[in-house]
Order: structure tokens, then sequence, then C-alpha cells
């Protein structure tokens, strides 16, 4: 796979395994692809099938046994080894968690302030940027709440915003409408695409819902630790029904 200069993430090859007792458990096999600028990739498949294994890998919380990562060109040759691994986070991942992981004592404004106030940024720009991503996402009606007073939608929305406030180049995020109802779901989808037209912000999307596949701009099916197929919105539309028959196709290789 060469490198393509409006790639944002470039993949190549990874693989990993486990060794549980005595034996080795595959994970992730010879996985490539990649992400392009303020592109929305959606990655699904069944338990097991090495989606969050890949997720770890991207975001530098697990090394993989072989294979390459590249953002915005450079080769990302130290990322998995601390403290090269926590920097790398910090400047060019963004991360959303099926739990919000906000922290509870702060308010919605706070919480998004915290990844600016660990760099050293200003005070008057945090301000800023703060209050620019919370217009962006349409929360700046509670900037002031903390957590327990937020919905699940809005608290979720919280998470986006801490997550792109360092403008960094990839958004992992890992079931972010897991917890959700079916309404605030597909109100937390829209605010990916809102951040996703609006700062041509690249995201990468885990989930088991084939309503958040129908928001992808292209859409990766993993089964048994590979790549099983790949599609995009221009090419199948990526329609509710197309998504299921796709699942289907891979639930019938079990």
């Amino acid at each position: 796979m060469m490198a393509n200069k409006n790639n944002v993430l470039e993949v190549k090859d990874l693989k990993k395994t486990y060794t549980i007792g005595k034996q080795s458990v595959v994970a992730l096999q010879e996985v490539s692809f990649s992400l392009s600028k303020g592109e929305l990739l959606v990655i699904m498949g069944r338990s097991g099938s090495g989606k969050t294994t890949l997720l770890n890998l991207l975001g530098a919380m697990d090394s993989p046994d072989k294979g390459s990562v590249s953002i915005n060109g450079v080769h990302c040759d130290d990322f998995f080894i601390e403290p090269n691994a926590t920097a790398y986070r910090r400047k060019q991942i963004g991360f959303v968690f099926q739990h919000y992981n906000l922290l509870k004592d702060m308010t919605a404004q706070e919480n998004i302030a915290l990844p600016l106030i660990m760099q050293g940024v200003p005070k008057n720009e945090i301000e800023q940027r703060v209050l620019s991503t919370m217009k962006l996402l349409g929360i700046e009606s509670y900037q002031d709440q903390r957590p327990s007073y937020m919905s699940g939608g809005q608290q979720q929305r919280v998470a986006i915003a801490r997550a792109i406030i360092i403008e960094p180049p990839v958004l992992l995020a890992d079931e972010p409408t897991g917890n959700l109802d079916y309404a605030t779901t597909l109100s937390v989808m829209e605010a990916f695409i809102d951040v996703k037209e609006k700062r041509e912000q690249s995201c990468i999307i885990v989930t088991h819902d084939p309503k958040v596949a129908t928001y992808a701009d292209r859409l990766i099916l993993l089964h048994d630790s590979k790549i099983f197929s790949e599609h995009r919105k221009e090419d199948n539309k990526l329609t509710i029904d197309f998504v299921l028959s796709q699942l289907n196709k891979v639930n019938r290789k079990e």
C-alpha cells in the first residue's frame, strides 16, 4: 500500500497474537487500510473478530507483533513505547468511549478543557477554543452542568467535544452509541457528521449497530481477525438493508 498525501492514517499489515497459557490466539492478522481527511470510517464484525484489538493498536494502548502505522505521512516507529505512547495519544488521537468517561466533579466546560490544560495552553485560548467547540456540537447551553445532570446523549456530545478539542488528526470511537436509545443514537451520529463536515475531522467508529454504519463514508467488516469486505457509500449507499445483508454474509461464515 503506497502512501497517499491525502491520507491522514496509513495502516499496513498489522498483526497481533496473544498467548493464553500454552495457547496462541491470533487477534489480528495482516490488516491494511487508509483513512483520508474528513472521512468517517465504520468498522463492524462479530465479537472476537479483531475490532477492539485494532482500536487498541491505533490508540497505542497495545503494540502489534508486526506492521506499521503512519499519521500524516510520518511513520510512527516508537509510539507503542512509553513515554512516546502517551505523547502520541495526547497529540494525534482523540478518544470517544461507550461510557463517556467524563469526570463527575467537573462541569461540561471543564471536562472539555482538560486536554488543553494538560498541554499548558494559555487560559484565554482555552476559553475561546472550548466555547467554539461547544457551539459546534450545540452544547453551550449546559456548559456549567455536571455529568449527573446531563442525559446520555448530552454526555456523549461533551465527550466528543473533549476528544476533538486538541484537533487530533484521527478520532477513535468505541461503541459511542452502545448505551443510547434509537433517537439519541441518531442525535449523536449527527454530531459526528457535524464534526466531520465542519472541521474535516477523520473518524473511525467501531460499532455493532447497523444504524451507525449508514452514516459512514466507508464500511469495513472484520471476520476471523482480518478484513472480510470493504464498502463505500458512493458504491453501495450503505443503507441499513445493505449493511444487514453484509453482516448476514459474515454470519454465514461462522
